[in-house]
Parts: C-alpha cells; structure tokens; sequence
C-alpha cells in the first residue's frame, strides 16, 4: 500500500513541472510576440528619411528630415517662377518629341473671387503645385489676373512673356525647415507684330518650408500632368508666402529704409 502512495505522488509531481513549463513557454511567447507588435507599430509611424536631390540631379544620403540643400532651395526658387510665368502660349514639352513639336496651350480656367473664370497658363497651373496648398489659390488668382488672354489664341499668338531672372539670393535660415531667398528678376512681355516689350520689375521675398512627399503609388494610369505635379512635390520644399523684396536689407546689411514697402499686398497671404 505504501508503495503505491509513493508511486502515485512522483507521477503528480512530475505533471505539475510538465504543466509549469508549459506556461513558462506561452509566457516567454506571449512577450516575444508583443514586442515584435510593438516594433512593428513603430516601422510603420516612422517617417522616411529624405532623400534630397543635389545639384548634379543625385539623391544625397539621408539627413534630417529639416534640412535641405542651400543651392537646391535656391534653384528651385528660381526654377518655379520661371514657371509660373512661363507664357509662351505653347505646352510643357513632356517627351524630347513634343519638345521639336510644341503643342499650343489653350490653358486651364481658373475660378477668381468674383466667380469670373480667367485662364493661366499649363506652366503656371503645374508651378503652383510648388506652393502650400492655403497660398496656391491666392497665387493663381493673381497670376489668372496678369495673364494676357491673347496667349491662348493658337492661331496667331501676338504676345508671349517669361520671366528674367537677374539674380536669387543664397536662403538664409529663419527657423528650422524654414528659409527665405530673395530674387531679382523682371516680367519681359514682347508683342510680336509691334515687337514692342514691356519690363515689369519682380522683386520679392520668398519664405520656404521643408514638407514630406508620398511618391504616387501606381506608375499605370498616370498622365503627363500629374506625373509633372508629382515631380513638382517631390522635392521636399515648398513656398508658402511670397512678399516686396528689400534689396538694400538685409542682404547687404544696411539701414532698412524700404521696410514700408513690404507685403504690399501682391502674392502675400
């Protein structure tokens, strides 16, 4: 009787270690388990790191997701207004053959204030995408306004316009992600039957901000005009506010004696 107590009691005690090591082992799995949920989660909200285009066109390493490349920013500046007031009459050349062949522009209505429909240009209405999306409106409000509808009379086109620029400053940080870059340029608009030319002076104060950018995800079914929008964005920068240029400060460290000439109101929020 003794003996089969004593055989009864090791069968019992060798179930319980069986039993325990069992949940040691959901245990361990259950942590491991919700550790790799918790890395998960983190991979998924970290935000990419920029690759940010230099000059000679080459993505450079990964850096700050603040941080942008000061002649970068300055050619961009440079490049979207040029853009913008681009009004050749005649469409962006997406392929090297539409660029032997230009195609006429016959522009994109824009809807003003006033509920009145005026058109810009295709450059233009792709430069704005350059622009943060509460400034864009305003900005092709007032370029609608500049435009000379008689860009967009594909028979005879009577005058063009494009912007010259003359200088565009180095950016000077003003916070981070932030910068300003002043440019010097002018509005060259030419009659072609008089061959008379009209220069408006364009000087102004652009304020960037670095932004992210989430490329499209399907290359199939995409046109031309919006892979150019996409390339626009895909820079990491945009302008969010444009104002009157102080040339004698503060660029060259002099009296601000033009400070009230400032925000004059043209392409200013």
């Amino acid at each position: 009787m003794t003996r089969l107590l004593q055989e009864k009691k090791t069968q019992v005690n060798f179930l319980t270690i069986f039993v325990i090591a069992i949940l040691g082992i959901n245990s361990i799995a259950l942590i491991v388990l919700l550790f790799q949920g918790l890395t998960i989660r983190n991979v998924v909200n970290r935000k990419p790191p920029n690759l940010v285009q230099l000059i000679d066109g080459k993505p450079a390493p990964p850096i700050d997701n603040l941080e942008r490349d000061p002649e970068f920013i300055r050619q961009f500046v440079g490049k979207i207004m040029a853009a913008a007031f681009d009004w050749s009459g005649k469409l962006p050349p997406a392929t090297l053959d539409d660029a032997t062949n230009l195609k006429p522009d016959t522009g994109i209505p824009i809807k003003t204030q006033k509920g009145l429909f005026k058109k810009v240009s295709t450059s233009s209405w792709i430069a704005s995408f350059a622009l943060s999306e509460d400034f864009r409106r305003g900005f092709l409000e007032q370029i609608a306004d500049m435009t000379p509808p008689e860009i967009f009379s594909n028979s005879n086109q009577v005058i063009e316009s494009e912007l010259v620029i003359q200088r565009v400053y180095p950016p000077e940080k003003i916070a981070p992600g932030k910068w300003r870059v002043g440019m010097v340029a002018n509005i060259l608009q030419t009659r072609r039957s008089v061959n008379k030319k009209i220069l408006t002076p364009f000087n102004k104060d652009f304020l960037v901000q670095a932004v992210d950018y989430y490329d499209y995800t399907s290359k199939k079914d995409i046109t031309e005009l919006q892979k150019a929008i996409y390339n626009v964005r895909s820079s990491k920068i945009e302008i969010y506010e444009i104002s009157d240029l102080c040339i004698i400060s503060p660029y060259e460290n002099k009296q601000n004696s033009c400070s009230q000439n400032l925000n004059t109101g043209s392409f200013t929020r």
